[in-house]
């Protein structure tokens, strides 16, 4: 049953004045709601599992400001440390000694990373280390997937996922081709595809990139021998593995994707968990890769807010909290009993929907499956979706406005949290 109280006049008006001042009146565009209709609601507050729009309604979150806050939103030992910090500055543009702490727990958490550098977001990250596959190899040419999306860098913008998806855009214009025209392409889970590239483009291609678990095209989970079938094609190739885990690193595992799965990339990009809510990213991996950035060696890469001792303060309890006995199993089960209540009641309710789940990490797409590619989750029927987002909305349940968004559940989600979910999902798919 809808909320007999819920209302968005000020969220209307607030948005309604933002659109003259900001592009879509938003500053990143999924939040604008055009794939769903309607218009976004405006947060005023969260906390643990819960956010609070300016409307005064509550809802249980499964966007989690799309994944750092796995612990749940503004959690107490977060926001001590962060007070304390707080006391002593908000930027140095100097070293810090949280830096080193957080690079530390950093290595001995992530399997790649021998080295560490930190910047100020995920798409500065996979800038850099495209920078860096570069000047390594010496080769111009990178590989992507159809639907991985690794930030809005010009060289990315290439049959990319995320926002991209959900707007409906082609690459995007003001993109040079002389800037993609190295950029290569290949459908997610075809390792004959990649091999093909390779052979059209011998002694080219400076590496390969990918999301190990996509999450910018909704959750697809990589095929059994996939990450192993790129680790091998790189190495007789030349070239370097990169996983962009800024959506699942110390997500899905505590060492992330390549933990999980067991195959170790070169490079690794991360963001979003390790800065607990605050502006971060970070790439590293290999030594004798990363004493080429500068100033250790000669490719260049710089940030005035890199390492800000807010962030890597954050980030610090963050992974502090997360590296308790039990974090993990808790997240899986309270993730897992989502997923499959959902997948439950879309066949009691005569849905073809597919999904699933990895940790702290899921998906649902409403097309029977399976989805295995970018293609295969453009037949989603999307206008469903779009239904089903308002309902869950009106109903107390905040999920991405997109079918081409993975969601997240954290420490703070609770089972009673999930059976109110669940509540409500049965209603909205009745109706739909």
């Amino acid at each position: 049953m809808v909320t007999s109280t819920f209302k968005t006049t000020k969220s209307e008006e607030i948005f309604a004045a933002a659109q003259k001042l900001m592009p879509g009146g938003v500053s990143s565009p999924v939040r604008a709601f055009k794939s769903v209709g309607g218009q976004p609601i405006v947060f005023d507050r969260v906390q643990g599992a819960y956010v609070w729009d300016v409307d005064d309604n509550q809802y249980i979150d499964y966007v989690g400001t799309w994944g750092p806050a796995i612990c749940g939103h503004s959690h107490p030992e977060v926001i001590a440390a962060l007070k304390e910090t707080l006391d002593k500055g908000t930027s140095f543009g100097a070293p810090c000694y949280h830096e080193n702490v957080l690079a530390e727990m950093v290595i001995d958490a992530v399997p790649s990373i021998e080295m560490v550098r930190f910047v100020n977001s995920g798409t500065e990250a996979c800038m850099a280390v495209l920078r860096l596959m570069r000047a390594f190899t010496g080769r111009d040419k990178v590989i992507k997937f159809q639907g991985c999306y690794h930030g809005h860098g010009d060289m990315f913008l290439v049959q990319a996922g995320s926002g991209v998806a959900t707007l409906g855009l082609p690459d995007s214009p003001g993109v040079p081709k002389s800037v993609t025209s190295n950029t290569l392409a290949a459908p997610y889970n075809d390792l004959e595809a990649v091999k093909a590239l390779f052979a059209d483009n011998p002694d080219q291609i400076a590496g390969v990139i990918l999301e190990p678990v996509v999450g910018n095209a909704g959750f697809i989970p990589p095929d059994a021998g996939f990450l192993e079938g790129l680790r091998e094609i790189t190495k007789d190739n030349g070239a370097l593995l990169v996983f962009d885990e800024v959506m699942t690193g110390f997500r899905i595992s505590y060492g992330g994707a390549q933990e999980k799965f067991g195959v170790t990339p070169d490079l690794t990009t991360l963001g979003k968990v390790i800065g607990g809510g605050l502006p971060v990213g970070a790439y590293g991996g290999r030594r004798d890769i990363m004493e080429m950035v500068a100033p250790s060696g000669p490719m260049y890469q710089a940030g005035t807010l890199s390492g800000n001792p807010l962030a890597m303060t954050a980030g610090i309890k963050t992974l502090e909290l997360l590296n308790k006995p039990g974090s993990y199993e808790y997240l899986d089960k309270i993730t897992k009993m989502l997923v499959d209540g959902l997948l439950d009641i879309a066949k009691e309710t005569g849905h073809e929907v597919c999904g699933g789940q990895i940790s702290a990490m899921f998906g649902l797409f409403f097309t029977p499956g399976p989805v295995h590619s970018y293609e295969d989750a453009k037949k989603c029927d999307t206008n469903k979706f779009s239904r089903w987002h308002r309902g869950m909305l009106e109903r107390g349940v905040y999920l991405a406005p997109s079918q081409f968004e993975a969601g997240f559940t954290s420490l703070a989600h609770t089972e009673e949290d999930i059976k109110r979910t669940l509540d409500a999902a049965r209603e909205v798919m009745a109706s739909l």
